[in-house]
């Protein structure tokens, strides 16, 4: 949720201030580097500095831990280290708008999914295009504008109101109308979508009071928003990743069959299905760190 800055206490006020003021330096630093430097140094930047201080190579060690039981200590650590290193590489990825655009300028898109949504494009059927925070989204978002494709996407406003301003302005830089969730927002995002449009989702965090699905084999709340829409206004729902490569600035870009129509929640089950064989297969990519299974929240209306 987002803040009024001129509401908060003096103290969160200050805090924010401070945490956008070294985020604003760590980006800063790293946009003054040639591009193929500066997404591995914000990778080191995460991973090796700012997520063990802050907790959260400690958190995300503790998810690998619970949802890959079998494998090794040592193993858990250096997923969780690598899920932080892909986080500091797609923040900075994000924030180099026109070198992400020109490097995803004809990049291939593997998968049967490219093929249905140019038809649905052709013939002005909505599409919601899903995903997580998986690889960088954004590059197979990139690839598709410079396709032609007018892709929007609906975003969740940060609860820091300065680094959430500047943020905002990247997702907008790569083309496409953008809304932040709320009635006005969702109100501009349904719009889009009516009129024949092509919008993003990202459906992998918990969301309080959303249905309990199986997520990587444990229960966790899941919001069903997406197949909701899909079925509300014939949309196809495909999911789609931009799965990292070795040399850890290229992608696959890979965009999936639509998820066949049925009712909200089957549906939303076949998407963390979906994006579950994703991790599974590259663990190192998924963003670990996330909150995801939490289910025991007591709610007083």
């Amino acid at each position: 949720m987002r803040h009024d800055p001129d509401d908060l206490p003096l103290g969160t006020k200050a805090g924010y201030l401070a945490t956008n003021a070294v985020a604003r330096g760590c980006i800063g630093a790293a946009l003054a580097l040639p591009y193929r430097w500066r997404v591995p140094f914000m990778g080191w930047i995460l991973s090796r500095l700012i997520g063990p201080v802050a907790g959260f190579l400690r958190r995300a060690e503790e998810h690998v831990a619970m949802i890959l039981p079998h494998l090794p200590h040592a193993e858990h650590r250096r997923i969780a280290r690598a899920s932080l290193d892909n986080a500091g590489r797609t923040l900075i990825e994000n924030y180099s708008t026109r070198a992400l655009l020109a490097r995803q300028t004809g990049a291939d898109i593997a998968g049967p999914g490219l093929a249905h949504l140019s038809e649905a494009a052709a013939s002005g059927k909505p599409v919601i295009l899903v995903t997580g925070h998986f690889g960088n989204y954004e590059a197979v978002r990139a690839a598709l504008v410079s396709r032609g494709f007018d892709v929007g996407g609906l975003y969740r406003d940060m609860s820091n109101p300065y680094f959430n301003a500047h943020y905002v302005r990247t997702m907008q830089a790569f083309g496409g109308p953008v809304f932040a969730q709320g009635r006005k927002g969702t109100a501009g995002f349904v719009r889009h979508l009516k009129g024949g449009g092509q919008l993003v989702l990202l459906f992998d965090q918990h969301v309080q009071r959303a249905p309990i699905l199986d997520f990587l084999g444990r229960p966790a709340r899941t919001a069903v928003s997406a197949a909701e829409l899909a079925l509300r206004y014939d949309a196809l729902l495909i999911p789609f990743y931009g799965i990292r490569q070795a040399d850890g600035i290229s992608f696959d870009c890979v965009m999936e069959d639509p998820i066949p129509h049925s009712d909200a929640e089957t549906m939303t089950q076949a998407m963390n299905d979906s994006i579950g064989a994703r991790i599974r297969a590259n663990p190192e990519q998924w963003l670990w760190v996330a909150r995801r299974w939490r289910t025991d929240e007591v709610y007083v209306d």
